[in-house]
């Protein structure tokens, strides 16, 4: 007769993909270095870029995600951006429609994987554990950072980026039955990296600065001319490099004082400080940190693995 002493059942694995928007992309190398190493997580959570990743990880599409992650460049990027100035710069509609017709919307509930997401309600303050409905409003409604994107109204309830609360969500991955949690946190490195050495704004797409920079002028409606892009993105920094490096700081105290009290057993910690927040189009980069970041925590995956056979 089986015995039902805990070391006798498979002990489950919960992956935790966290808040960091560009830098999210480390996600799939991560992922990929994981299973490479012979580890394959059992339970998936993610906030923010974490929970978009994870989804498509959980759908058993991640493959056809990276390609189209990889494929992206400065004019893909543009092209998603709705600018939109009432609640958020960006609606968000324009990529989760491209998202909705790429790649397939099930319920939480239908995904290969077990899944979970963290939004964060304005009208509480309250974390809000998302587990069951269209994968798609889900991530859409764990993506929406505060200025940059709107709201998600949901039930009479208003969401924004999990990342508010919960920018690495171990809390959730425990209470879906994770034995060992595995968390990504890419904002450890990140509290005033850009202004100590700045190369440019952190919402900077190098040469195609100017356009971005024109489609919110338009929608501010003060015409004329476009200021001098090698003056604007150096010192002092401009308002949207304040808000992103101000919500960077938060999120990466709330992460370290959070998993304080709720200690993974592994942090993979990609080092990736250096892209901007909507440098979408620098995937590989990203992933390649993600697959090293991985490689450096090997030792201790090994040992994670060796016990989960228990």
């Amino acid at each position: 007769m089986p015995s039902s002493h805990p070391l006798h059942r498979k002990h489950k694995i919960g992956l935790i993909l966290g808040s960091g928007s560009a830098r999210g992309w480390s996600h799939i190398g991560v992922i990929q270095a994981l299973e490479e190493a012979g580890i394959k997580p059992d339970i998936i959570c993610g906030t923010s870029i974490g929970a978009l990743v994870g989804a498509a990880y959980a759908a058993g599409e991640i493959e056809v995600f990276r390609k189209w992650v990889l494929s992206l460049n400065i004019s893909n990027v543009l092209s998603f951006m709705d600018i939109h100035l009432n609640g958020g710069v960006l609606k968000g509609e324009k990529i989760m429609n491209f998202f909705k017709h790429h790649f397939t919307d099930r319920n939480i509930e239908e995904l290969n994987i077990p899944f979970g997401s963290v939004a964060t309600s304005l009208t509480t303050g309250n974390e809000i554990w998302m587990r069951e409905g269209s994968t798609v409003d889900a991530v859409r409604a764990s993506l929406a950072l505060p200025g940059l994107f709107t709201p998600v109204i949901n039930n009479q309830d208003i969401l924004v980026d999990g990342g508010l609360v919960n920018p690495v969500p171990v809390s959730l991955a425990r209470a879906m039955g994770a034995d060992f949690l595995i968390a990504v946190d890419l904002n450890s490195d990140l509290i005033g990296r850009h202004f100590y050495n700045p190369p440019e704004s952190v919402f900077s797409f190098g040469s195609n600065a100017s356009e971005w920079l024109r489609k919110i002028q338009q929608n501010f409606g003060k015409p004329g001319p476009l200021p001098d892009i090698t003056h604007t993105l150096q010192k002092p920094p401009s308002l949207l490099d304040v808000i992103a490096s101000s919500l960077n700081i938060m999120q990466a105290q709330i992460t370290r004082s959070r998993m304080a009290g709720e200690p993974p057993h592994i942090i993979i910690a990609p080092q990736l400080a250096h892209l901007g927040l909507l440098d979408f189009h620098r995937a590989a980069e990203a992933i390649e940190e993600g697959r090293r970041a991985v490689e450096i925590c090997l030792p201790a995956l090994e040992k994670l693995k060796n016990r989960n056979r228990l």
